[in-house]
């Protein structure tokens, strides 16, 4: 018989007030583990503690509070969902290799090698970043996350705790770093709590986050629910009556009680359905938990008997599960007013489940020979064993961000549909046969000509129905997938699969492809590619951008997931690495000194015609902040053993510089007779400011390539006003051509300014 557990609302996961001394936090730590661990030795705990405490003595939140207070705040969110003690040691010193001098090597001598390699998993997860302007950053990031979750699943359960704390705190944060971690907590985390089944800290950092995105939808749908508080309750109180009475009467020992659902899920109900809050039927849920299966069922059939049932709002999640183990039944009612409810009935066991998800698996529970033991965690893993697939299988950094993010879809909803042989597929809503195809086996949706369902045929772009039941029509004769399906599919296993089947299939010719791409390229700039590609080089770009040999990268020119300049700058890169001769601190100085002594000094020309006062044989870069062109005034920074690095006099970061580092300013200059017969390119960076209206990326478009100009890069940006922001990266002879350029951009119908990136 599975064991009762006591009925706690979602909201119970502990807020303790601000500002609570740690003694107490602690004290409350001990006192909820105490009610459900098995042992009574948590010397382990008061150890950690008493290492945290000190390591964190002097450090303060921005709130004001003691650091501490933190740690320990995560350690009762994880001792709340039940979890072992390693994991709620390494909770209380999750912070202490990152923020104080305490190694990963100390807390393996003092504790475990398992409780350090927990708090190392967590450090390493607390130093990412998530800035949605670098796409590449950002999945490079997720992937270690998810390589992370593989190693010990406990590490993202420590990271979702650390978060909520975090959210629960956001007060005191800067108003646009409090929309950064909402925006992030919504993207990434919740959806992976919700993935592993964890409502109890999926469901509030959803509402969190609708907190500080949403605020003003938040606060009116907080007044509207408690506009009536005393109402809804009086309706819940009175169905929770009513149900109760019958369901004793039948002899099903349960627990029963009622709530109004959480504000992101009916926020989420009336974005999908496009309704308002007075049209959302299941606003109530009442809850009834029973022993077995059997009383679920039966207990079904006394509420149907009582309330009528909505048609086609009812589900059977005991007998289809949700991917992430759900299981309950759902059925929506009318109550006696005519205001519609939901309720939901589930089994002990499933209650647990539904709450704890992946963490249930470390709640400690003592097995026949007295040992821990633990259940198997197999099938709450599948979906994180396919992101581990997608990462071996994906090179591209931002098709996997895109991927994953359509996966983690808060806002996405399901279909349930059936095979031949019975087995049940959980697929996006809006999914098709190609789709259902793809999730039973690549091969299968590969070789795919045709599908029926329920029996009849049907156009590969029928969308699935709850209770289909889909059969795939396959022939060997299929010359495979038509790109048309990529627009056609709802599933990211989907897309995934027919992208690596092109890409697989076409690999051949996007690799002669790829060498001739790169071979014009060089040609173009006068480089000497066979210089480039000697192995240490060639190893250095494959491992920036992930490919295990050469082939892969040519066929990645092939088909446009590189680009032939990000290649041919790696290979330089490593090139000039090589051959540049290091100049140290100490000569750069001396030889700055001698120049502003006025003792004889050499004048250098190097890249790009440019004069170098006083300092010959050294390599000249231009920075990239200010990118400047030939006719800018320009001023030179000798670096730390990399040269003297160009850039334009109104550069931000020149004008910044503090005053330690100016020593380092040399003068610099444009060769005029080399300026005159050199056909060389520059990148110039400008940004346009133009009323958001259709066609005006076009005509932006169109002056350059009437003008010739290559445009290396262009990004768009809007404004809630309704103001875009176009930037563009393009390749100009000199300041000259950058002044007729942007004087054609400022006559285009809409454009209000134009600036030039200045760092």
């Amino acid at each position: 018989m599975a064991k009762k557990i006591a009925k706690k609302d979602h909201a119970s996961l502990s807020t303790p007030a601000d500002f609570t001394e740690p003694e107490i936090l602690y004290d409350k730590l001990i006192e909820i583990i105490r009610n459900y661990h098995p042992s009574a030795d948590l010397s382990m705990i008061e150890k950690a503690y008493k290492i945290a405490y000190n390591a964190h003595k002097d450090q303060y939140r921005k709130s004001g509070e003691p650091y501490i207070i933190h740690p320990l705040c995560v350690a009762i969110i994880l001792a709340e969902l039940e979890l072992d003690k390693e994991t709620i040691v390494a909770g209380i010193l999750h912070d202490v290799v990152e923020d104080t001098i305490c190694t990963v090597e100390e807390l393996s001598i003092e504790f475990s090698d398992e409780i350090a390699l927990l708090v190392d998993g967590v450090t390493k997860l607390t130093n990412l970043n998530y800035q949605a302007d670098k796409v590449e950053l950002q999945a490079e990031n997720l992937r270690k996350m998810f390589l992370a979750m593989a190693k010990d699943i406990r590490v993202i359960l420590i990271k979702l705790a650390d978060r909520l704390h975090n959210m629960r705190t956001l007060q005191y944060m800067k108003p646009e770093k409090q929309k950064e971690k909402a925006r992030e907590t919504m993207d990434i985390y919740a959806p992976i709590a919700q993935r592993l089944g964890i409502s109890k800290i999926k469901i509030e950092l959803d509402d969190l986050s609708l907190k500080y995105l949403e605020a003003d939808v938040y606060k009116e749908l907080l007044e509207k629910i408690e506009t009536k508080k005393s109402d809804r309750e009086a309706f819940i109180n009175g169905i929770v009556e009513e149900v109760t009475y019958h369901i004793k009467n039948a002899n099903i020992d349960a627990d029963i009680d009622g709530r109004v659902k959480h504000l992101f899920s009916i926020y989420r109900k009336m974005l999908n359905q496009n309704k308002t809050l007075e049209q959302i039927y299941d606003l109530f849920a009442v809850r009834i938990i029973v022993e077995s299966v059997k009383d679920c069922y039966a207990a079904l059939g006394i509420i149907h008997e009582m309330y009528k049932p909505i048609p086609g709002r009812f589900k059977d999640y005991i007998a289809m599960p949700k991917p992430n183990m759900y299981q309950s039944l759902h059925t929506t009612l009318i109550g006696p007013n005519g205001q519609p409810f939901e309720i939901q009935i589930r089994t002990y066991e499933m209650h647990r489940i539904a709450e704890y998800g992946i963490a249930a698996h470390w709640k400690y529970k003592e097995g026949s020979d007295g040992k821990n033991t633990k259940d198997n965690e197999e099938a709450k893993l599948t979906w994180l064993r396919q992101i581990l697939e997608w990462q071996r299988e994906m090179s591209d950094n931002k098709e996997f961000l895109s991927l994953l993010k359509s996966d983690l879809d808060l806002f996405s909803e399901s279909v349930y549909c059936f095979t031949p042989s019975g087995d049940v597929k959980n697929l996006p809503t809006g999914s098709t046969p190609v789709d259902f195809a793809y999730s039973i086996h690549s091969a299968v949706g590969n070789k795919m000509v045709g599908a029926r369902v329920n029996g009849k045929l049907v156009n590969i772009n029928y969308q699935i129905q709850n209770g289909d039941r889909i059969e795939i029509l396959t022939s060997q004769n299929s010359k495979g997938p038509s790109r048309d399906w990529l627009s056609q599919v709802k599933s990211t296993q989907a897309k995934n699969k027919i992208n690596q089947w092109f890409k697989a299939q076409l690999k051949e010719d996007n690799i002669i492809r790829g060498k001739e791409m790169l071979t014009a390229y060089c040609k173009t700039k006068s480089i000497v590619l066979s210089d480039l590609l000697k192995p240490e080089f060639m190893h250095e770009c494959m491992h920036k951008y992930g490919f295990r040999d050469w082939d892969s990268v040519y066929a990645a020119l092939g088909h446009g997931g590189l680009k032939e300049g990000q290649v041919i700058n790696k290979l330089q890169e490593g090139y000039v690495k090589k051959h540049r001769k290091e100049i140290t601190d100490e000569r750069v100085m001396e030889t700055i000194q001698e120049v502003k002594d006025n003792k004889p000094a050499s004048i250098g020309k190097s890249k790009g015609g440019i004069v170098v006062e006083g300092i010959h044989d050294v390599a000249v870069r231009f920075s990239k902040c200010c990118s400047p062109v030939p006719g800018d005034e320009i001023i030179g920074f000798v670096t730390r053993g990399r040269g003297v690095s160009i850039h334009r006099t109104d550069c931000i970061n020149i004008l910044q510089l503090p005053e330690e580092d100016r020593v380092r300013l040399i003068e610099a200059e444009w060769s005029t007779a080399s300026s005159k017969a050199s056909n060389e390119l520059y990148t110039a960076e400008i940004k346009i400011y133009a009323k958001n209206r259709t066609g005006v990326l076009v005509d932006v478009s169109k002056a350059f390539t009437e003008d010739k100009i290559d445009v290396t890069s262009m990004t768009v940006r809007t404004s809630k006003q309704g103001t875009a922001t176009i930037s563009v990266a393009f390749e100009i002879q000199g300041v000259q051509q950058l002044s007729v350029i942007c004087g054609k951009l400022r006559n285009i119908d809409g454009v209000l300014d134009i600036e030039r990136t200045s760092g």
